[in-house]
């Protein structure tokens, strides 16, 4: 009588986790070209549903990769374990909250708030409701990004400067109505303050001048005495988008552009690790909490008047 070879138990730390099934808030140009792809594309992630004000829209994104369209944010939580924003951060603060009360993971869009006292209100929630949170700071999700910072660790730096530059602002599917009122600020400054917060030394004071929906300076105090440059714009013409940071010490200066980079690396990366927070409970340190310490930084740096 012959039996089947014996095979090993898969140890069940190694067993693949089941996807996580994530239900995406908003329909717009982000939802369509980023979100509900990455999510779709799993195998991490399945996309169980799509719910946002202009119902129209939502069944097309919905349709385009075979998931559902809820026809309330309470059907949407009802049908999902996690909750992928991509809406205005006006929208996104009060119905953060809702979804985390729900026991809800939560994939969150920067700033996560239009104002402090919001993105306090959503990392509050994250808090006391015990919910993995996860920020969409697409760069750090990036392995050169991760290589820069890997070797800005350890490393003394007494000054920087850096940039974010481009002209969606000027006109396109991106110039949405929230770019528009509040500037580089909230829409880019969110990545260059983590950058420099993380690869410089933690921020102590920041301060701006300028307009934010024209062009805004930055300039940063860090804990270790050093000071940084941030120039941010979403309304100059350039041939590409054009993110730079360059560090400076006594060693040699430590650059990191983002010209040669491919962006879409960073989508299976962020879903993966969204994913395993989302199983194991165990956030990456890219969450809640860091939007509000984002947020309170651009709080500071907020010129009068803005």
């Amino acid at each position: 009588m012959s039996h089947p070879p014996a095979t090993a138990a898969i140890p069940s730390g190694d067993r693949p986790h089941p996807p996580v099934r994530v239900g995406l808030v908003g329909a717009g140009p982000w939802a369509r070209t980023m979100h509900a792809r990455m999510l779709a594309a799993g195998p991490e992630t399945t996309l169980t549903g799509v719910w946002a004000r202009r119902p129209e829209a939502a069944a097309e994104v919905a349709g385009a990769y075979g998931a559902r369209t809820a026809s309330s944010f309470e059907e949407l939580l009802d049908g999902c374990e996690a909750v992928a924003f991509a809406v205005p951060p006006a929208v996104q603060a009060p119905l953060a909250v809702r979804a985390a009360k729900a026991g809800k993971a939560l994939l969150l869009e920067k700033p996560l708030g239009a104002d402090l006292d919001a993105a306090r209100t959503v990392a509050d929630a994250v808090a006391e409701h015990g919910v993995v949170s996860q920020l969409v700071l697409t760069k750090r999700y990036h392995p050169a990004t991760r290589a820069f910072l890997a070797e800005a660790a350890g490393r003394e730096f007494t000054g920087a400067r850096s940039c974010y530059l481009h002209g969606a602002f000027l006109g396109g599917e991106f110039a949405t109505s929230w770019r528009l009122e509040h500037g580089a600020l909230l829409d880019l400054g969110p990545h260059l303050l983590d950058l420099l917060d993380s690869a410089v030394a933690p921020i102590v004071s920041v301060r701006g001048t300028g307009d934010p929906r024209r062009w805004i300076e930055l300039t940063c105090e860090h804990e270790n005495g050093a000071v940084s440059q941030a120039s941010l714009s979403g309304s100059v013409k350039l041939p590409a988008a054009r993110t730079r940071v360059e560090l400076f010490g006594a060693g040699d200066e430590l650059v990191y552009d983002t010209a040669g980079i491919d962006h879409e690396e960073c989508w299976p990366v962020l879903r993966r690790e969204f994913a395993g927070a989302v199983r194991t409970g165990t956030g990456t340190g890219i969450d809640a909490a860091r939007g509000l310490r984002l947020q309170q930084l651009l709080d500071q740096a907020r010129p009068e008047g803005f």
